[in-house]
């Protein structure tokens, strides 16, 4: 693991740190040699639970992007989703919509910076913990955060849309 401050994080990630005040933050982004593009392989390179990774899932509601912010043991529900919003239709959005929307590439999306503004909603198991995990822009970096303020500075919407398990 390496950590060569400000160089770790995105350019664009990094620019919304230092935006929102969060420039300790930029010191916290952790590097990995190997990707972190899944939430196990988070969770397995940072040494945590899989529930303290947050992954930023964009779907398309009606044809317009939203953003999920979902632990990383849990899947989304679009029918809770689809419910929350009031919406005729979720889908996954392709990652075309995912880089267009947040200007990041799937598997690196982190929870807030994006290139436009879009909805987001996080789910309630988030707050399960003192320190979350998510994305830093780029699928080999990640930075942590106490979720309560991962969520404000994403403008996050909290809700119950996790897929809930027999």
């Amino acid at each position: 693991m390496s950590s060569s401050a400000g160089t770790a994080a995105h350019p664009r990630f990094a620019e919304a740190l230092r935006a929102l005040g969060l420039d300790s933050v930029i010191d916290q982004v952790r590097t990995f040699p190997e990707a972190t593009r899944t939430a196990a392989q988070a969770a397995e390179a940072i040494g945590c639970e899989l529930s303290q990774i947050v992954k930023s899932l964009i779907f398309a509601v009606d044809d317009v992007p939203v953003l999920v912010l979902m632990d990383g043991a849990s899947r989304v529900d679009v029918e809770l989703v689809r419910r929350e919003l009031g919406a005729e239709k979720v889908t996954r959005a392709d990652a075309g919509v995912v880089r267009e929307t947040t200007g990041y590439a799937i598997g690196g999306v982190p929870p807030f910076g994006h290139r436009t503004r879009t909805r987001v909603i996080a789910d309630r198991s988030l707050l399960a913990h003192d320190v979350v995990w998510a994305a830093a822009g780029t699928p080999h970096a990640v930075f942590p955060m106490a979720p309560k303020s991962l969520i404000a500075h994403a403008g996050g919407t909290l809700a119950d849309v996790r897929e809930q398990t027999a």
